[in-house]
């Protein structure tokens, strides 16, 4: 069995799981050709080596172009599940980025007290979440991972901007999809663990 170990020392989020499966050995050009099955357009996927704390990494980026920013900033669920149902991607790979956004509507509801199907995405709606959320999917089945376990999340404090204001650190849908789960307090005065990233782990990792 195959297994991998997701550190998160220094937290989660869509584009960091993207920036570790290139690093740990996924072809840029293979992640490109997979997502651009996805019937969603205006975006480009990139990624460089930098450097952070004396340590090399590679750091992933979805790019949304010009005047496409906002495009499907206010998507339902409904709506996100009905593209990746029709992409030409794998059943196994589709099936998984589904559970993700489910479990995504469900804490967002939760926190909002409105049933998933009712609940707008805004940044995790836009074209940069579906594409770190099927994206990360993809990489973890290039890779041939049949086994996903992450260390304790880290929970910080502070303030973070929305589409629906300013909330504190952890979001409330963040905070949702980790009830329950090992976390660990961090004096970090900053968002660490995004809501994507929280929605990646907690639906494919043990």
């Amino acid at each position: 069995m195959k297994v991998a170990y997701v550190d998160c020392f220094s937290g989660a989020s869509g584009d960091m799981l993207l920036g570790a499966i290139v690093d740990a050995g996924v072809p840029l050009a293979r992640l490109r050709k997979g997502l651009a099955l996805l019937p969603v357009g205006g975006w480009r996927l990139t990624a460089k080596e930098v450097v952070k704390a004396g340590v090399r990494s590679t750091k992933a980026d979805v790019i949304v172009e010009h005047g496409a920013e906002h495009h499907g900033h206010g998507r339902r669920v409904k709506e996100i599940l009905g593209i990746i149902r029709r992409s030409r991607l794998p059943d196994r790979i589709k099936g998984r980025a589904q559970k993700i956004f489910m479990n995504l509507a469900v804490a967002e509801g939760r926190a909002h007290r409105k049933p998933p199907p009712e609940v707008h995405f805004h940044e995790v709606g836009a074209v940069d979440a579906i594409i770190d959320i099927v994206g990360t999917c993809l990489g973890l089945d290039l890779l041939g991972i049949e086994r996903l376990s992450c260390s304790r999340l880290p929970i910080t404090y502070g303030e973070v901007r929305g589409e629906h204001g300013v909330f504190p650190v952890p979001g409330p849908a963040t905070l949702e999809l980790l009830k329950g789960r090992p976390v660990t307090y961090v004096d970090v005065g900053r968002e660490l663990v995004t809501p994507t990233g929280a929605a990646i782990l907690t639906t494919l990792a043990d």
